[in-house]
């Protein structure tokens, strides 16, 4: 059905007379020809991991630099912010991120990377590959501060571009507020950002006006049992038991607890006790990632696991200074959720500018997560988040046909459509921006 959907808009986008306006296509069009074509080029070539994105961020700074926006480096890290005042009128944020995977590319394109790097957290040398499509952001980023600096005449306010590292680490988004973005720079009115989808068609807008990523909760239980021989069970409490139940119980949440048209995930991945065959271990250590899309979700599934791992302590009989702990890691995300009105607003201006066809609400089957709500929490800032497709129609045709299936992100034979993605990236920012700025 989704790919049904899909094809469905890309027909559409093809047929369809474009009606926004046609210098800013056209200008679009020209500069990936000339300039933008083979910063991407760069980019893909040359990925870098989490927390040294170094030469990745200078080369950003370098370019908004000569789009002439007042660009301040090393905020949060290796983030950058770009600022272009043009008179009285609101304060509107554009973010991209910027870091890649440790994955050894063999997607088998010409410029596929063959980069390598010391992981700074692993301490590793590995290969880096642009695996989920950052490259994409940046080079859009860059094109769409050409794009509105040449037109300071049809906007008003204040512009601030936002490269942010280390979004697949989750610390990015934090760290640029730790050290004090909003304070230094000013709390927008609006914040905005994309991510190109190798699950949808190049060149469509996607855009949801509710949660288009969930929350993501990294929650570790450690259980305290009473070791003992193995052929001796009566003299222990065992944690691997005591483990397997609670594992079981959290099954429940979702199914029992949660509303059926709520959406949620608690998945045990990882479960870890003993030593010997013939030895009951006295602890048991299980990790969980826990999905939502609301913080009422959120509050009921780490509420339920609290209460199910300690009360399930209690009826294994251990004593209440040996129940077991729940830890939830202060990396946590909360959901990325679309300001509604904003969303539809936007939804109307893409599809007057670049066609109804372009403009797709189809809900992700996953629950993915994001850092970019770090920047939209605290204060409250109206926000939206949407997606752009990467893939040609054809390659979903082919695997409709039985043919290879399009690789997802974060796989080694990840691969984008840079044309049509960058141009849509940058198009549908510039609209958005415009739209906002010309109150």
């Amino acid at each position: 059905m989704r790919n049904s959907r899909i094809l469905a808009a890309a027909i559409s986008i093809f047929c369809a007379p474009w009606s926004l306006a046609t210098d800013l296509n056209d200008d679009i069009r020209k500069d990936y020809d000339t300039h933008l074509a083979g910063l991407f080029d760069h980019f893909h070539r040359n990925p870098e991991l989490s927390l040294v994105e170094h030469k990745t961020a200078a080369r950003m700074a370098q370019e908004l630099r000569a789009a002439g926006f007042d660009v301040t480096e090393n905020v949060g890290g290796t983030g950058v912010v770009a600022i272009m005042k043009n008179g009285d009128g609101p304060l509107v944020m554009m973010r991209a991120d910027m870091d890649g995977l440790p994955v050894e590319e063999k997607s088998g394109l010409d410029n596929a990377s063959k980069a390598t790097q010391k992981d700074p957290i692993t301490g590793n040398v590995v290969p880096v590959m642009h695996a989920c499509g950052h490259d994409v952001h940046i080079t859009s980023l860059v094109g769409t501060a050409r794009q509105m600096a040449a037109r300071k005449a049809e906007w008003n306010g204040t512009l601030m571009l936002i490269v942010q590292p280390a979004e697949e680490r989750v610390l990015g988004a934090r760290a640029m507020k730790d050290d004090g973005i909003w304070q230094r720079f000013g709390a927008p009115d609006y914040a905005l950002g994309f991510h190109v989808s190798s699950q949808d068609v190049a060149g469509i807008i996607n855009v949801s006006e509710g949660s288009p990523y969930a929350g993501a909760d990294t929650v570790d239980i450690v259980i305290h049992g009473i070791g003992a021989h193995g052929a001796h069970p009566h003299a222990g409490k065992d944690p691997i038991v005591l483990g397997a139940q609670i594992v079981m119980a959290l099954q429940t949440l979702v199914s029992r607890e949660l509303s059926p048209r709520d959406p949620g995930v608690v998945t045990v991945g990882s479960f870890h006790s003993g030593t010997k065959h013939n030895i009951i271990s006295d602890n048991a250590h299980l990790q969980l990632t826990v999905r939502s899309t609301s913080e009422e979700t959120r509050t009921l599934l780490l509420d339920g696991i609290k209460r199910i791992a300690v009360n399930m302590g209690r009826v294994a009989g251990l004593p209440e200074d040996k129940l077991p702990e729940v830890i939830v890691s202060e990396e946590s995300v909360p959901p990325t959720t679309n300001n509604a009105a904003l969303a539809r607003r936007l939804k109307i201006a893409w599809a007057e500018k670049i066609g109804e066809g372009a403009v797709v609400d189809i809900p992700t089957k996953g629950m993915g997560a994001e850092d970019f709500p770090f920047f939209t929490v605290n204060p409250s800032i109206q926000s939206v988040y949407w997606a752009i497709g990467g893939t040609p129609a054809a390659d979903f045709e082919r695997a409709k046909a039985g043919g290879p299936p399009v690789p997802s992100h974060h796989s080694p034979l990840f691969r984008i459509s840079p044309e049509p993605a960058v141009r849509a990236g940058v198009e549908s920012t510039v609209v958005a921006l415009m739209t906002l700025m010309q109150e």
